[in-house]
């Protein structure tokens, strides 16, 4: 009697194991089959490479980021605006100061100045915040501190 319980309990386990072992064969082939390749060792190897090639493209881009980063520093991004009169008479602020400045503060300071014969407009170089060839005048210095992004 004992004997007819050890064979159906290993009867079971064996029933047991081989379903595991279709369900793992059959997930195995549904992996192999979408990808038209019968090893799982050629799916690795194709991830493992293209693993490869998406690290260098996240460094190229890295790179390509850092460029466009230090390039940026150049390029003109804040502006500055001051309304002033000139003439100190009581006809409005309608001459005003632009001043045009990248990420070093340095750029131009342009002057509108509206007169009733017209308007006349004259440019600075500004390198550092300071004037470079002529000296600022105070309206052009407020209008380099104002600057903003």
């Amino acid at each position: 009697m004992a004997f007819y319980i050890i064979l159906s309990v290993f009867f079971g386990w064996l029933i047991i194991l081989s379903y595991y072992v279709f369900k793992t064969r059959r997930h195995y082939f549904n992996l192999t089959e979408r990808t038209k390749k019968r090893k799982i060792d050629d799916i690795l190897d194709s991830f493992i490479a293209g693993s490869e090639q998406s690290k260098q493209d996240i460094l190229l881009v890295k790179k390509e980021v850092n460029k466009i980063i230090s390039d940026s520093t150049v390029f003109y991004k804040r502006i500055g605006l001051v309304r002033y009169n000139p003439f100190g008479k009581t006809e409005g602020e309608q001459s005003f100061i632009l001043s045009l400045l990248d990420g070093n503060d340095s750029g131009i300071v342009l002057n509108f100045i509206y007169t009733h014969e017209g308007i006349r407009i004259y440019a600075k170089k500004v390198k550092s915040g300071k004037g470079e060839e002529h000296q600022l005048s105070e309206e052009e210095k407020q209008a380099v501190k104002n600057s903003k992004y």
